[in-house]
């Protein structure tokens, strides 16, 4: 047996009873030694998701850290020593972080409206980076940063990880693969779940830090309707606001003006037509796609209970009626994996990085992508703010996209 044959027996290997096993004996535990190191800058709440991911992934170590906030470093590391007995090197300031020649690649993880300015610190390294969504807070921003990567020395990897949730990765190999359903005709998504959480100077409670909310939360359908879709969006409409969240909610003297409910339609060149629905005031999180071809239908759903603290409850259901057998099933990760972070979709993000750094090819989410998200979420918040739809080639062209996109 080979070692990428070789099981993980995660439950034995931590196991108190199987600690007497000496090093020399282990062979199912024996892990291999990380082959990369990387570089987390912003220690907050998504940093740290991803500082446990690498641990329990074990292809790469956390080499190092840097935050402007000392509490949010202070809680990192402290975090950290309860699964890892690495040593993590703090950095005094961002290009000593970026520039660390022990490093191989850097993890971007710091709030929206910084994204652009630590990148270009970064691209300074010529190291892989690896770029939390949204990729910025504006059109131009990252049409900005889909040109440097065009002539960039090495990847940027943009972190929309919803592509590799257990039910995402099953429904696009029933739809797309398999063609189960016939040609896709209609797709649906929507998501329920509680405000936005607390945040280091609470910038996700404002339009102008976040990018607003179709932008910072919603890009990740949005690219997942777009993949889908497999056409570009030619008309987008929405309606939406902010009814119940944060509506006494003030910081330095502004209010929060964050929406938290919404619906858009998309319609693409191909004649695809899609719909979103977003509602960020209800108790537990739920999640809903349901795709429409002229063969059948599918359901992929995820319900997190968070008053029964149960782990998620996953399904894909395809229903074909008389073109075939109608199925359902339930889906999920290993345990460790789906409670290192979102479910094992990071835990997924992190092998494409890796395997993208050793010169594999994968799917993970490029400049691109993240580009076309953030046009559909953009105009769907421009479409609310004025009660008109947009048209997507008028919008190219206000924005001065048309260049960026055909290269």
């Amino acid at each position: 047996m080979t070692d990428s044959k070789k099981p993980r027996l995660r439950s034995f290997e931590t196991a108190a009873n199987q600690q007497h096993i000496p090093e020399s004996d282990k062979y199912l535990y024996r892990l291999k030694a990380p082959s990369h190191k990387l570089v987390v800058i912003g220690t907050g709440t998504i940093g740290q998701e991803h500082m446990r991911v690498a641990a329990t992934l074990g292809r790469a170590s956390i080499h190092g850290i840097f935050d402007t906030s000392v509490q949010s470093l202070d809680a990192a590391e402290a975090g950290f020593k309860n699964y890892s007995s690495d040593g993590l090197y703090r950095y005094n300031n961002l290009e000593a972080a970026c520039m660390d020649p022990a490093a191989d690649a850097l993890f971007i993880c710091t709030p929206n409206f910084t994204h652009f300015d630590v990148l270009q610190v970064a691209l300074k390294s010529g190291k892989p980076i690896f770029l939390e969504k949204p990729m910025a807070t504006s059109l131009a921003d990252a049409a900005r940063i889909v040109e440097q990567a065009n002539s960039y020395s090495s990847f940027i990897q943009i972190g929309l990880q919803y592509r590799f949730k257990a039910q995402y990765v099953e429904a696009f190999h029933e739809a797309l693969s398999r063609r189960s359903l016939g040609v896709i005709k209609t797709i649906s998504m929507s998501e329920y779940r509680p405000p936005f959480l607390d945040k280091v100077g609470q910038w996700n409670k404002f339009n102008e830090y976040s990018g607003g909310t179709l932008v910072e939360k919603c890009c990740h359908y949005f690219d997942l309707i777009n993949l889908l879709a497999q056409s570009t969006p030619q008309r987008v409409y929405a309606s939406g606001g902010q009814a119940v969240n944060f509506l006494d909610f003030e910081k330095d003297g502004k209010k929060s003006d964050i929406d938290d409910h919404g619906f858009v339609t998309i319609d693409y060149s191909n004649g695809v037509r899609a719909t979103f629905t977003l509602n960020m005031f209800c108790p537990d999180f739920y999640e809903e796609l349901v795709i429409c071809g002229d063969k059948g239908r599918l359901l992929a759903c995820e319900r997190v209970d968070l008053q029964q603290q149960k782990s998620p409850a996953a399904s894909v259901s395809v229903h074909l009626g008389e073109e075939g057998a109608s199925r359902t099933t339930k889906l999920g990760y290993p345990a460790a994996i789906e409670q290192s972070g979102h479910h094992g979709a990071t835990y997924y993000e992190h092998h494409a990085f890796l395997d993208r750094l050793e010169g594999k090819i994968v799917d993970s989410a490029t400049p691109l992508q993240g580009l076309w998200a953030m046009i559909v979420a953009s105009a769907a918040q421009e479409s609310i703010a004025n009660g008109a739809p947009i048209d997507i080639a008028d919008y190219i062209e206000q924005h001065k996209l048309a260049a960026v996109l055909s290269e």
